[in-house]
């Protein structure tokens, strides 16, 4: 039953990723990878978030199959490493290579950063008293 609760969280993210993608390219003309770095940047906001909020001593506990669906389907399905690693090599192709270091540099640094913040954020509510 996991696998199916993966799978479905895997098209749900891969359809949210696409749908992104395509939205910010077309209102940012599509120059440089933002949908990616966006996409990126919450999935990994997410993922903290949710492992901490649900984790061993989080405030929330959900079963195995719905962190399985979150973390591993949804977040696996909708962050794009492999788009990032794609887009970033056609850029140094182009002989863009301030954008494609930008573009590495960005990535790196705000994912890391929206994951710590997911997870004080998730954190914090756990030390929430009551609600």
């Amino acid at each position: 039953m996991n696998y199916l609760w993966i799978m479905i969280g895997s098209a749900l993210g891969g359809a949210g990723r696409f749908w992104v993608t395509g939205f910010v390219a077309e209102q940012t003309g599509g120059i440089f990878p933002w949908g990616t770095v966006l996409i990126n940047v919450s999935g990994s906001f997410v993922i903290g978030f949710f492992a901490a909020l649900t984790g061993a001593e989080g405030r929330f506990v959900v079963g195995e199959s719905a962190r399985l669906f979150v973390m591993i389907g949804l977040c696996g399905g909708f962050t794009t490493f492999s788009s990032f690693s794609l887009q970033t090599l056609n850029l140094m192709r182009q002989g863009e290579m301030i954008r494609a270091g930008g573009n590495i540099a960005l990535s790196v640094a705000l994912c890391l950063l929206a994951v710590w913040l997911g997870h004080v954020a998730a954190m914090a509510i756990n030390q929430m008293k009551g609600a």
